[in-house]
């Protein structure tokens, strides 16, 4: 029985992790990650068509008229995005597509997309997302603190998301989202037209 792939959305504040098991999920299943777009500078070592889709602010705008995106934003000066023609053609040919962006693109990808995935990643208690945020050794006490109370704000509207997940540890982050999937992937909705084509309509 053959159906459309899933449109599974990662999304959680800086420092649950979301990137290591957005890696993890992809080594171990057949998924396939979206690229957005920018028009940011690509930084050292960066690759159009690995990291990002580089584009200049003309082109991006061009195609926010052409409705070329599933959902996107600016932020600070530069546009972020993802591209809807490639996503919707892989879900079409029946492949599981991972969506790793903030719970802002996320809650603009259902509005397109109704039948996306939502999945919020939050850490096991604040004290360990302040301990893993110091432990990067990049920030400094007052941007610390601005990161704690944007994970703080993101957590509150993680309500709007069809599942969390917490990351107490990557193997079981993963573990669980892949239930969900599963779960997914067997809902009446999801397989209904096959069990009709397979079994009753013969």
């Amino acid at each position: 029985m053959g159906s459309k792939g899933l449109l599974i959305v990662i999304s959680g504040p800086s420092g649950t992790g979301k990137g290591t098991i957005c890696k993890a999920l992809l080594n171990r299943n057949d998924f396939w990650l979206s690229i957005s777009a920018t028009t940011r500078t690509p930084r050292k070592g960066e690759q159009h068509g690995r990291e990002y889709y580089f584009l200049d602010k003309d082109e991006f705008e061009r195609r926010i008229s052409s409705k070329d995106f599933l959902e996107y934003a600016k932020v600070y000066e530069n546009y972020y995005g993802t591209p809807k023609s490639e996503v919707l053609e892989k879900l079409e040919k029946g492949k599981d597509v991972i969506l790793e962006i903030d719970i802002q693109g996320g809650l603009e990808v259902k509005k397109a997309y109704d039948e996306a995935i939502l999945i919020f990643i939050i850490p096991p208690s604040i004290d360990e997302l302040t301990n893993r945020i110091i432990n990067r050794g990049t920030e400094t006490e007052e941007s610390l603190r601005i990161r704690l109370n944007s994970a703080k704000s993101e957590i509150k509207c993680s309500k709007k998301y069809n599942y969390v997940v917490v990351n107490d540890t990557v193997e079981n982050a993963v573990n669980k989202i892949e239930s969900i999937i599963i779960s997914e992937k067997c809902k009446i909705d999801k397989v209904k037209e096959d069990i009709d084509n397979e079994f009753l309509n013969n």
